[in-house]
């Protein structure tokens, strides 16, 4: 396993492709007017139902707080407003595709097994590991971020799906432009994705907190009700599964940290899943959690923002906490098991084997290999291992930070790491 050390977390050092994707960025005029963005997205696609219009007030609050952060290099406004142009075109055609086919909301989304959990507690392993057995179903990264194919684009030449296609490109750009954040969150296109990812077409969902520094939208977000955007995500799931062949798996395997803080609309929502709650000191959360979002700045941001994005992550994991806290006895616990991460790591296929006690699911010998054979094509650390110092980096002393959580270790399992 290869050590990788960040030495210029604070003020990058770029290479000559790095730069000429800065300079192509600053030639850019990027629009961020949200009818103009609208209006390309039903443009490329001739349509123009976008369905139930309450999206647009939050659409315009990120139109506007991203068009006034002056922060933002060139390549960075033009990212964002591409991303917004994309959950725009998904918009239309998720639209478009209920329109044409109402029997989708008869569509059930039974007993998924759903992973709760801060980023960077073993979420992501337990994903895509649960994903490894082919009886459940999960949602690939490529799948997420095109969930309807665009109409009249065919399959390429080699039979790949364009959408794959695309999302292979822009990992392929991404670990040119940032190159260690393989080794932080793989964004291949057969990683297992979260399924808030569903919800950004509805402009919803704390995603946008992740893409760029968005104070204003984390207000409006958690003043907002999250149950009719649970309820969005959860026809986005019903359409993609009246989409796949009849002979596919129909239980589905999800996550998202964002639960944590929703556990009341999550369980409304789907009353009979198998919740798998994840825990993890705090603090080993918020320095590898900062230190990806520093690391990222550097391509979209002109300065890295070190003070404010930690205490932005340490104020923001501390609700997501205490969220958790308050709401966790409401998982009924026939239906629910809390996971350790020092557990976890130290016997992971022993604790899906808890996990699929708890779901009824039995652990036959194709999963058990199937699973086996994912952990052995996937070994930890297999991008290289980065080296953090939340101290060196950030100015933040851990045992001092690791106090302010006494709550959580008050109430969980959770063991303090060096």
């Amino acid at each position: 396993m290869t050590d990788i050390q960040i030495n210029d977390l604070a003020e990058p050092v770029f290479d000559e492709f790095q730069r000429s994707v800065l300079e192509f960025g600053d030639s850019i005029d990027t629009d961020f007017n949200p009818e103009a963005i609208l209006a390309e997205a039903s443009d490329a696609l001739a349509l123009t139902d976008f369905g139930p219009d309450d999206f647009r007030e939050r659409l315009d609050l990120v139109c506007d707080e991203w068009d006034n952060d002056k922060g933002l290099t060139g390549i960075g406004r033009f990212g964002l407003r591409n991303r917004l142009v994309g959950y725009a075109k998904n918009r239309l055609l998720i639209q478009d595709m209920l329109s044409r086919h109402p029997e989708i909301h008869e569509q059930k989304i039974e007993q998924p097994i759903i992973v709760i959990g801060l980023p960077r507690t073993g979420t992501t392993h337990m994903l895509n590991l649960l994903a490894a057995d082919s009886r459940l179903r999960a949602m690939p990264l490529w799948e997420s971020y095109e969930p309807v194919p665009t109409p009249g684009e065919g399959l390429l030449e080699d039979g790949t799906d364009p959408r794959y296609q695309r999302c292979a490109d822009a990992w392929a750009m991404m670990q040119k432009t940032v190159p260690h954040l393989a080794a932080m969150h793989p964004m291949d296109p057969d990683h297992i994705n979260e399924e808030i990812e569903l919800m950004l077409p509805n402009f919803a969902s704390y995603n946008f907190e992740w893409f760029t520094h968005s104070p204003r939208y984390r207000d409006h977000y958690l003043a907002m009700p999250q149950l009719p955007h649970y309820q969005y995500m959860n026809t986005v799931l019903k359409l993609l599964q009246f989409q796949q062949p009849a002979d596919w798996p129909r239980r589905w395997v999800l996550k998202s940290p964002m639960h944590l803080e929703n556990i009341p609309e999550l369980s409304a929502v789907f009353p009979d899943a198998t919740f798998v709650v994840t825990h993890r000191d705090p603090v080993s959360v918020i320095q590898s959690t900062i230190t990806m979002l520093a690391y990222g700045q550097r391509m979209n941001r002109r300065r890295v923002l070190i003070d404010e994005l930690a205490k932005y992550w340490c104020d923001r994991i501390e609700h997501l906490l205490r969220r958790c806290v308050e709401t966790r006895q409401l998982l009924p616990e026939a239906q629910s098991i809390d996971v350790p991460f020092h557990q976890f790591m130290a016997d992971d296929m022993g604790m899906v084997e808890r996990i699929y006690d708890k779901a009824g699911l039995p652990m036959d010998d194709r999963a058990h290999s199937e699973m086996q054979d994912f952990i052995a094509s996937h070994p930890r650390g297999k991008h290289g291992r980065v080296v953090y110092d939340l101290e060196g980096d950030f100015g933040i002393n851990p045992a001092a930070l690791r106090a302010r959580f006494q709550f959580y270790f008050d109430a969980f399992p959770v063991t303090a790491e060096a």
